[in-house]
């Protein structure tokens, strides 16, 4: 917090400061006993009628009395990372959206609307990576309308947490009805350390998708347009473990996208009889040597906030959180008069 040179807490920031992160301390309203005070870092996204609307790295809403601020100050954009490949929020973007390619696509200025049938949201919503080129309301209405011709729900996807992300954004979108219904981090590492580990010798690579790999994938039913994303992207593998009883279905199958200097990795699972002998980790070692051999060194993944296994597994295996994206769906159309 900033203090002045008389020793005192010091309110630096000002409506002229939406846009930037901040930090701040303000006062309780309904603490517990003894604490008076919380603080709050993130992106200040409005500063309306008295109440500020600061938006946290994981994308949560944090509203704030005007009239209880104790302290605040503009703080970096983004904090300095102590492992893990340097890496902008829009590469990272860009690259996983090469990696699960719609079958259709309309740009709408520095937006990209995509539709694959429904099959996931990351392929059914608006990648927002700029300027859309007309007011914002004008743009929602675009994107309620192209999705309502495919007869698929309207959704954006954003980010939050690094430099660079949606937090203005999010904040316009709550505002307007938007619902976020999910959220998930993309975390990053090396791809070196992870082809050393693993046995390779238990894993069989393919560039299809064949019955096998699709008996164990956890999307049931895989459609002609699911086999379509699955099977997009710049250089795609598919890894599979043989299970114990031949005709059943693998043990463990993984997913990899080799884009340039990123291998991205998905659909990674594992029978769940099977599970802690180390053929997730098997997976990804054999995928990632692949990749090192296509000049990949930088290895990204998405997992969701509340899995704990899947970020406890891949925590042990060097990556971090790089940041958070969320969905937001549109909300219900009015009733006609």
């Amino acid at each position: 917090m900033e203090i002045s040179a008389a020793g005192r807490l010091e309110v630096r920031i000002t409506a002229a400061d939406v846009g930037k992160r901040v930090s701040v301390r303000s006062l309780t309203e309904h603490g517990t006993p003894g604490e008076k005070f919380t603080d709050t870092v993130g992106v200040l996204t409005s500063w309306d009628n008295g109440v500020l609307l600061i938006t946290r790295k994981g994308g949560q809403s944090v509203r704030i009395a005007e009239s209880a601020l104790v302290a605040g100050k503009v703080v970096p954009s983004a904090p300095a990372r102590r492992r893990g490949p340097a890496a902008s929020y829009e590469e990272l973007a860009r690259v996983a959206a090469r990696a699960w390619r719609p079958v259709e696509s309309e740009r709408l200025g520095e937006w990209e609307l995509r539709a694959a049938a429904g099959f996931t949201r990351r392929a059914n919503s608006v990648l927002p990576l700029g300027d859309p080129g007309v007011p914002l309301d004008e743009a929602l209405s675009v994107v309620r309308r192209w999705y309502g011709e495919r007869g698929l729900p309207a959704y954006v996807q954003t980010a939050t947490g690094a430099e660079g992300t949606q937090e203005t954004l999010c904040a316009e979108l709550e505002r307007r009805g938007w619902v976020r219904e999910v959220s998930a981090e993309l975390w990053i590492g090396a791809a070196a350390p992870l082809a050393d580990r693993g046995e390779p010798s238990r894993v069989v690579l393919s560039r299809q998708a064949d019955a096998g790999w699709l008996a164990r994938y956890q999307r049931k039913g895989v459609s002609e347009v699911a086999l379509r994303v699955l099977g997009s992207g710049p250089s795609v593998w598919f890894a599979t473990v043989p299970g114990p009883v031949e005709g059943a279905a693998p043990a463990a199958i993984g997913r990899c996208v080799v884009d340039g200097r990123w291998a991205g990795f998905a659909a990674v699972e594992v029978d769940p009889a099977l599970r802690r002998q180390g053929l997730g980790t098997a997976v990804m070692a054999a995928l990632a040597r692949q990749a090192l051999e296509e000049g990949a060194s930088a290895a990204w993944l998405q997992v969701e906030t509340d899995n704990a296994a899947a970020r406890e597994l891949y925590a042990g295996m060097g990556f971090v959180p790089h940041h958070a994206y969320h969905h937001y769906r549109a909300p219900a159309a009015p009733e006609p008069a």
